[in-house]
């Protein structure tokens, strides 16, 4: 079993078998196999028994690099419209009332920035908006992501990074 830089599981015929019977709820959409015989043996004998389950593909090497890759499958997120354009650096900002958490709030901003995922934080706001109104219960905190203070004002974790002194560059290793 292989899972390659973009997150696809690469199996053989035999780790298929495997992991399809191992596992209680399985998605194939993210499952490649090695061996075109084998790929077609298995799409065929689900088109003749079972529609409603997905065929496996063949693994093709992706020609884009993994900064590419990451960027396309963020476009296509599932976002309510009202999200897309939503100020998260006017949220952040307007949630301070220090000049301490502004200023962690603005380096942690351009760090994100740095690293290609501020837009994850727009996201973050509508999964948490959306856990709430479903009074869905979610974790107080867990691993380097209590190191951001952003994150804590989102309403990810509930451990104050600045009270705590805990540094962001944790987090974004």
């Amino acid at each position: 079993m292989i899972i390659d830089d973009y997150g696809r599981l690469i199996l053989s015929p035999a780790e298929a078998f495997e992991y399809l019977y191992s596992k209680k709820s399985v998605t194939l959409e993210n499952i490649y196999l090695n061996d075109d015989q084998s790929i077609d043996q298995f799409n065929n004998a689900i088109a003749l028994n079972a529609d409603s389950i997905f065929s496996i593909a063949k693994y093709v090497e992706i020609d884009e690099s993994l900064e590419e890759f990451d960027k396309k499958l963020q476009k296509n997120w599932f976002i309510p419209e009202e999200y897309k354009d939503f100020n998260i650096v006017e949220f952040l900002l307007n949630a301070c009332t220090t000049s301490e958490q502004l200023d962690r709030v603005q380096i942690e901003l351009e760090l994100f920035v740095q690293h290609g995922i501020y837009e994850l934080l727009i996201y973050l706001k509508y999964l948490v908006d959306t856990m709430r109104s479903n009074n869905i219960v979610w974790g107080v905190g867990r691993g380097s992501s209590v190191a951001s203070y952003c994150l804590y004002l989102l309403g990810i974790h509930k451990i104050d990074s600045i009270k705590y002194e805990l540094d962001i560059k944790e987090f974004l290793k």
